[in-house]
């Protein structure tokens, strides 16, 4: 378990609000002009160019192994590495970027480092694929009553993770413009759809996990094939989704995108914020063996939604939160997530992402999409200039934030993941 109380070199690494503390050294990959993509570790208000650094002799012992990786325009090469040395490259960016490092070293890592502020982001990993789940009972429960109010969980749900296969070309990095799609609409007052673009664009709430290659992994196993969470909103079409979704679930009112945020936080910098999963209610199944653990497999992680449109910044108004949330609220954890994907011999791939889906909790102010917010579009949501919403309008921007924290441990921020909704013929 990381120390909490070492501090860093870097005087903006130790403000009590930072997200990116020297516990967390989350990676990133980003570039500057006439640069090729780095890899780089969040540190305070710097990115650490992990491809410099390692041109500088501080690495000759980790290997050249880890030195490669940290030359390659992504992070699949640390990630198939495995958790031996991606944990001896972390223990080593601890030692340096903290205070117990001789100046030596000090002077040989500053040169290394850049401003967050005007990097150009680019994608983390080479996504091959990508799967996202129903993880979030209360969730699937929220929608379940919108659409089988009699009805709301589908008999399957308390046994097995429900998921489907994404389309990991069209996941796109946090800040990228989101182009409202078309698709084959049917409203209730016509026998035949009609294409249009959709009219109830919305945002989903949810974490990923980037995971390491595997099959047939076994549930006290799976947190190994962890290597670290994002942000990630899975932009959905409702009015699509619903006309295409029977009976082989989501498609086209899904696959136009989703966006990531540019940070991994590794789950390293997470455990202290290990928790047991929420406890079932009395009544509901015990998972099936394959799925049943005892090791705490859920994280204390606070989430928040705000949204602004351009009206709210033509005036200068700050974005308006519509909800939070907390993934310890997940009916199924990332670990019994990989081992149901795998249970069957489907292998995963360095670099495969996971999404836990839609993240609601079971109080007010908790949901994580305006399909329940709104209840399907028949509650308008009031923002504070007056404006209503009950899906998103051309010019709306979503901004998901997370963080861990606990008195006494440091602030673990998971940075921003947005983006605006805009229309094709304006790009």
């Amino acid at each position: 378990m990381p120390n909490p109380t070492p501090k860093s070199w870097l005087p903006s690494a130790n403000t009590p609000h930072c997200d990116f503390p020297l516990q967390n050294l989350p990676y990133c990959a980003f570039r500057t002009e006439g640069m090729h993509p780095h890899i780089g570790i969040g540190i305070g208000d710097s990115i650490l160019d992990l491809n410099k650094l390692s041109r500088t002799g501080l690495f000759r012992k980790l290997g050249w192994d880890i030195r490669s990786a940290c030359r390659s325009n992504t992070l699949n090469s640390l990630i198939e590495l495995g958790t031996g040395p991606a944990s001896l490259l972390r223990e080593t960016l601890t030692h340096l970027l903290s205070t117990s490092a001789m100046p030596a070293q000090v002077d040989k890592v500053k040169p290394t480092l850049r401003p967050i502020e005007g990097a150009v982001f680019c994608k983390p990993v080479s996504i091959g694929d990508y799967s996202d789940f129903y993880a979030s009972i209360d969730h699937a429960t929220n929608v379940g009553k919108l659409f089988r109010p009699d009805e709301p969980l589908l008999p399957n749900y308390k046994y097995v993770p429900i998921g489907y296969h994404g389309r990991a070309s069209s996941i796109r990095l946090s800040g990228e413009p989101i182009i409202r799609p078309s698709g084959q609409i049917k409203n209730r007052s016509s026998e035949a759809p009609e294409f249009c673009p959709t009219a109830q664009m919305d945002y989903e709430l949810e974490v990923a996990a980037y995971v390491r290659g595997g099959r047939w992994i076994k549930i006290n196993e799976a947190e190994r094939y962890l290597f670290g969470i994002s942000l990630l909103n899975d932009w959905s079409a409702r009015d699509i989704q619903s006309w295409e979704y029977q009976p082989l679930g989501p498609f086209l009112g899904k696959s136009f995108a989703t966006t990531i945020s540019p940070w991994v936080v590794p789950i390293e910098a997470l455990a202290p914020y290990r928790v047991p999963l929420a406890s079932r209610p009395t009544g509901d199944p015990t998972p099936l063996p394959y799925l049943t653990t005892t090791e705490p497999s859920a994280i204390d992680l606070h989430l928040e939604v705000f949204l602004t449109t351009q009206s709210m910044r033509g005036a200068s108004l700050p974005p308006h939160q519509l909800s939070t949330a907390n993934l310890r609220d997940l009916y199924w954890s990332f670990p019994q997530l990989i081992a149901h994907h795998t249970s069957n011999g489907c292998n995963l791939r360095p670099g495969d992402l996971l999404a836990s889906g839609t993240i609601s909790g079971p109080t007010e102010g908790t949901k994580g999409s305006l399909l329940e917010i709104t209840q399907r579009g028949t509650t308008p949501l009031t923002l504070p200039n007056g404006e209503t919403r009950t899906f998103l309008e051309d010019g709306d921007e979503i901004i998901f934030q997370g963080h861990c924290e606990r008195p006494g441990l440091p602030r673990i921020g998971l940075g921003d993941c947005r983006g605006t909704v805009t229309v094709k013929k304006s790009l």
